[in-house]
């Protein structure tokens, strides 16, 4: 494995171990040339999901791009990077189960809403109001509304 930092092919493995419930390898890795530290994964290659968007075009899922939404909508916000891992390791999975080689860019943007709803209610707020689309200031009040709404109720039920 070649360091991302100085180019140089000798890395050493310091750590290794299972993650998203064993179908991947986290390996932590050291360069012995410039000794900088660094995180490879190692996974089984799928059949590649493909997006269908709104307008017909179609793309191969980015689990990159479901990142860096997510991220972005919970920026300053007391989520880890761990949790973010594991939604973004569960929508992905969601998604292939549900979905067998296509999937609508519409039934994302649902899946991601529904996991911040319950997650952080400002990180789905910040990502409804991207990925909403509000044509204007009432819709976005009606979501609020909608979300006190639904915590309302949330929090009437009984635990079980």
């Amino acid at each position: 494995m070649r360091c991302p930092f100085c180019g140089h092919a000798e890395t050493k493995v310091l750590e290794s171990r299972q993650v998203e419930e064993g179908t991947a390898i986290r390996r932590r890795r050291e360069c012995e040339s410039c000794a900088r530290r660094f995180t490879t994964y190692e996974k089984h290659e799928d059949t590649p999901l493909i997006v269908v968007k709104k307008d017909g075009r179609r793309e191969e899922f980015s689990r990159v791009k479901i990142k860096a939404g997510i991220l972005r909508a919970c920026e300053k916000r007391p989520i880890s990077t761990e949790e973010i891992d594991e939604i973004i390791y569960e929508i992905e999975k969601n998604l292939r189960n549900q979905y067998d080689r296509e999937v609508p860019s519409k039934a994302i943007g649902e899946v991601v809403m529904s996991v911040l709803a319950n997650l952080d209610e400002v990180a789905y707020i910040r990502f409804a109001s991207v990925y909403g689309e509000f044509e204007n200031i009432q819709r976005f009040i009606q979501e609020l509304h909608e979300l006190v709404e639904r915590k309302r109720i949330l929090e009437k039920e009984p635990s079980k």
